[in-house]
């Protein structure tokens, strides 16, 4: 399984929280904005393009390696880490970034 259908199969599920938790929501869509700013998927557009699989994917290893250096246990609640997960699957999710998710297209 790619780094990106794991991230999403995991945190996908936490869009159910945007719901009832506006401060999580809005911690995401920080995050969201940041990797499209550090992905170069910005731009003045009003809808902004999607990130580029490969430089999405390449993150998410670097990411998802430095939180085991880290030993990293997801908590209960929201910490940065989470947030970053949950922003790389709506990423994914809302652009449709994954083999299973294009083929509707």
């Amino acid at each position: 399984m790619s780094p990106l259908a794991k991230i999403s199969s995991a945190y996908g599920p936490r869009f159910a929280e945007f719901a009832f938790e506006p401060a999580f929501t809005a911690a995401v869509d920080q995050h969201v904005a940041e990797l499209r700013e550090r992905l170069s998927a910005g731009g003045a557009e009003l809808t902004p393009p999607a990130p580029d699989h490969a430089d999405l994917t390449d993150y998410a290893l670097g990411f998802l390696d430095a939180l085991a250096e880290l030993d990293w246990r997801e908590p209960v609640g929201h910490d940065y880490a989470v947030c970053r997960l949950t922003a790389i699957s709506w990423l994914v999710h809302r652009h449709g970034l994954l083999p299973e998710q294009r083929r509707g297209d």
